[in-house]
This record gives C-alpha cells, sequence and structure tokens, in this order.
C-alpha cells in the first residue's frame, strides 16, 4: 500500500474509530445508570409497600392481643366493633 493511504488510516482513521467506540461505550454506561436508578426507585416502592404492610399487621396483632386479654364485658363489643369495620 502507498504511504499515503498508511497516513491516512493511523492519522484519520484510528481517531474516528476511537471516538465512536468511546462515544458508544459511554452511552451505554449512561443505560446502565438509568437502569439502576428505575431499579433502586421500584425497590425503594416495594419497601415502603412492605412496610405499610407491615404496620397493619401490627395494629391487628395488638387488637387480637388485646382480645384475647381482655376478660370484661368489652369483648363482645370489641369484637362486634370489628367485624362491623372493613378490612384493609
Amino acid at each position: 500500500m502507498p504511504g499515503y493511504i498508511w497516513f491516512f488510516l493511523i492519522v484519520v482513521g484510528i481517531p474516528v474509530i476511537a471516538g465512536v467506540l468511546g462515544d458508544v461505550y459511554k452511552r451505554h454506561i449512561k443505560f446502565k445508570e438509568k437502569q439502576l436508578e428505575l431499579m433502586s426507585a421500584q425497590t425503594a416502592e416495594k419497601a415502603a409497600q412492605y412496610a405499610a404492610h407491615t404496620e397493619r399487621l401490627e395494629q391487628r396483632m395488638q387488637v387480637l392481643e388485646r382480645i384475647i386479654t381482655d376478660r370484661g364485658l368489652e369483648l363482645s363489643d370489641e369484637i362486634e366493633r370489628l367485624r362491623d369495620r372493613p378490612l384493609n
């Protein structure tokens, strides 16, 4: 091959290819960052839902404990109120 073709490949071709590959890599990194952000948001949302569900279960457990330990006349009234109360 003539010398000017080698010169063109070295001076123009390699930097252009390196620039394109670098840009592709940067776009790939940005895409992965966006994926991680979305996954993090979804995980936080699920954690909040689990925490709310756990809170509701703890409240119901407290009511049941109170009913079990209560020996007074309020027991039947409390059971009736719970029957009328909508479930979460």
